[in-house]
């Protein structure tokens, strides 16, 4: 699925125009986003839980050379799905 057939579903879903469901679409990416760049977690209940976690710096290898290289410290978006959505993808893995 991808963020078009996300608005469709949900536009037909909530019964609401295709541009009212892209502006919904649009402000919920943008609140992640201006929440994790503060620090702050995102968590809906039964749904999930995104964060951020730090990633040390480290020397790699680079595959075409066998070269060292260095990579620098970062900050990567994390999501952590909880329980309701955990138990949705896994009875229906099963079947």
């Amino acid at each position: 699925m991808n963020k078009s057939d996300l608005v469709e579903f949900i536009a037909s879903s909530a019964d609401i125009s295709k541009v009212k469901a892209t502006q919904a679409v649009d402000a919920f990416v943008e609140a992640v986003t201006t929440s994790l760049k503060k620090g702050d977690d995102v968590t809906l209940v039964g749904f999930g839980t995104f964060t951020t976690a730090a990633r040390a710096a480290r020397t790699g290898r680079n595959p075409a050379t066998g070269a060292e290289i260095k990579i620098a410290a970062s900050v990567a978006p994390k999501f952590r799905p909880g329980k309701s959505l955990k138990d949705a993808v896994t009875k229906t893995k099963k079947k």
